[in-house]
């Protein structure tokens, strides 16, 4: 049975969760750099004096472990999208990669906060079609 209809959901899906992955990696350099991080602190300084130095640390260091948290969880989706895609070929297993899909459509959004809500839509529609499409039957006449 040709599956390329899913192939093709799960590869857009993949792309996302990759765009993802990206900007996560360009989170985690913004606040590696140590220029930006205190010309950052400047700016919160002269627009709100009121916030602590102390509490700006803290927001900053969130936004940097926020990058490597989505970087991790994009990486593992595209690695789970394109094991998927692999079970797909030739119609070796499209059950299991339907259910992998799924449940990497639900655990995305979910674990992002929405974040890879689109991303997950597509795998979900893949993982859908590979649990209801059934391969044509052969009609036999007697």
């Amino acid at each position: 049975m040709n599956r390329t209809g899913e192939v093709v959901l799960t590869i857009v899906g993949a792309l996302i969760y990759g765009f993802f992955a990206a900007v996560g990696s360009f989170m985690v350099w913004i606040f590696n750099n140590e220029a930006i991080w205190d010309q950052a602190k400047e700016e919160v300084k002269q627009q709100q004096p009121e916030v602590p130095a102390g509490d700006m640390d803290v927001v900053l260091n969130m936004f940097q472990s926020g990058g490597w948290f989505l970087i991790i969880v994009s990486v593992l989706a595209v690695i789970l999208g394109i094991v998927s895609i692999v079970l797909m070929k030739g119609d070796k297993n499209p059950k299991a990669a339907g259910i992998i899909l799924i449940v990497t459509a639900v655990l995305g959004a979910i674990i992002t906060v929405g974040a890879g809500i689109f991303s997950g839509l597509f795998y979900l529609i893949a993982g859908i079609m590979c649990l209801v499409r059934k391969a044509p039957q052969s009609i036999t006449v007697e």
